[in-house]
């Protein structure tokens, strides 16, 4: 579940000062709140991927939390996304440290990896 994202060119947050330093730099950042969780495996990480092949999409990072292995950094991570309910899982779109999309349990949750992707990319095309 880890590998699907690290092998796109996803870094692993592990400690809270991990994602302050990667979330606090200038540029445009993926972050996806990682699950064991089904929609995880059948809509966010396939549509996730999707998205960075099919539609091009670069961002000037990638990053990844695990939701309940790495509980602290998941938390750190979760205070960049402005006041919105924990889910999981979670894709957020940051430029500059701030929030500019978001996508929540319910927006992976019975969605085709394409519809997730096209998502995705119409979202990274606005930021």
């Amino acid at each position: 579940m880890r590998q699907e994202l690290v092998e796109q060119g996803f870094r692993q947050l592990m400690t809270p000062s991990q994602v302050d330093e990667a979330l606090q730099r200038p540029g445009t950042t993926l972050v996806v709140v990682n699950s064991v969780c089904g929609c995880a495996a059948a809509g966010a990480r396939p549509g996730v991927i999707q998205a960075l092949r099919s539609h091009g999409l670069k961002f000037d990072q990638l990053v990844t939390v695990f939701a309940g292995m790495e509980m602290e950094a998941t938390a750190r991570a979760r205070t960049y996304f402005e006041g919105a309910p924990p889910t999981s899982p979670q894709a957020a779109i940051l430029r500059d440290g701030q929030l500019v999309h978001l996508m929540q349990r319910s927006d992976f949750l019975g969605r085709a990896p394409e519809e997730i992707a096209l998502q995705l990319a119409e979202a990274a095309h606005r930021a």
